[in-house]
């Protein structure tokens, strides 16, 4: 399911701030993990390890695959045949991977600055046996998307941009990087992910609303802690046109895992809301972090390794821009 605001049937507002899915210490609540990363900060100050999030990275990108490969075909529709595709902030490269499964005729370059993470998406293109036409490039995103072979006909970026100091500067360097008529699609918003019910029958009702507002604090920290930050109005179209790109559509991709869940999908919200108690751990209510604490003991039968109320459902917005001929 998916809804369409195409700006030339609905004119576009400005995207609420609070909403956006920035990845987190961690993948919990809502502003969790991507596929895509560039260079950012973590919790007490410290670099983020991105690397050390790798198996997390994989299973979030490979649990919302199905969303992520209908905004690719979404993206087909309007750019059918683009000979370079460059996925910026490309993590492990499961959605690189899934780009050049829905264009089979690009060539897919996979742009990140941590070579762990690059490796695992060279070893996952030998995998499915697109190493032929399947590359990688180590760069930081600040200035765009490093040394690609030539322009690119498509760019993704997806939750990547926002781990850069200067944005702007950043969009920039992406619309250089796409030759004339090419396409950046921009993955930056969408809604909190959900996992338990407001009520989940242990500490206080509304347990998901007061972990956003400690991770909306968080998010602020950490991006004004990331070198040359500069603040910006989170009004991606706006960015879009201040870069010298049209545009042309933005569009909102459901991913809805109802409860009973799956066991890779319950296990992904293990691991999501640990990272979050760990990640968010000194601002925490010693309430909510005793709720976290009982959320994630295995031997509780609150926890959510057995409530059968537990589900996943996010939204992740998809905003499009064309580089004039």
């Amino acid at each position: 399911m998916a809804q369409d605001h195409d700006r030339r049937r609905h004119p576009a507002g400005p995207p609420d701030p609070a909403a956006d899915a920035a990845p987190a210490p961690t993948a919990a609540h809502g502003h969790g993990p991507h596929h895509g990363r560039g260079h950012g900060h973590g919790h007490g100050h410290e670099p983020m390890d991105f690397a050390a999030l790798l198996p997390l990275l994989v299973q979030e990108a490979e649990l919302f695959t199905p969303a992520y490969a209908e905004a690719a075909r979404w993206l087909r529709e309007q750019r059918s045949d683009p000979g370079l595709v460059v996925d910026a902030g490309s993590g492990p490269g499961v959605i690189s991977c899934l780009l050049a499964e829905t264009f089979p005729g690009a060539r897919v370059v996979a742009v990140d600055g941590a070579e762990p993470l690059l490796a695992e998406a060279r070893a996952r293109a030998e995998r499915l046996g697109i190493a032929d036409r399947f590359a990688t490039v180590r760069a930081e995103l600040q200035d765009g998307v490093g040394d690609v072979e030539r322009p690119a006909d498509l760019v993704w970026a997806s939750r990547s941009l926002h781990h850069v100091g200067d944005q702007r500067a950043a969009l920039a360097g992406f619309a250089r990087a796409l030759a004339p008529g090419g396409t950046l699609a921009l993955l930056e918003g969408g809604l909190p992910t959900r996992f338990l019910p407001r009520d989940v029958g242990i500490g206080r009702p509304g347990l998901a609303s007061r972990l956003d507002a400690v991770h909306d604090t968080w998010f602020t920290r950490m991006r004004e802690e990331l070198p040359g930050s500069v603040s910006e109005t989170e009004d991606w179209p706006g960015l879009l046109t201040a870069a010298g790109l049209r545009h042309s559509a933005t569009r909102t991709f459901l991913v809805d895992l109802p409860a009973p869940l799956s066991e890779k999908a319950r296990a992904f919200v293990v691991t999501s809301l640990a990272r979050l108690r760990d990640g968010l751990a000194e601002d925490l209510s010693a309430e909510d972090a005793a709720t976290l604490d009982r959320l994630l003991d295995p031997d509780d039968k609150a926890s959510v390794h057995h409530r059968t109320d537990t589900f996943v459902l996010t939204a992740l917005t998809v905003h499009v821009g064309v580089k004039p001929r």
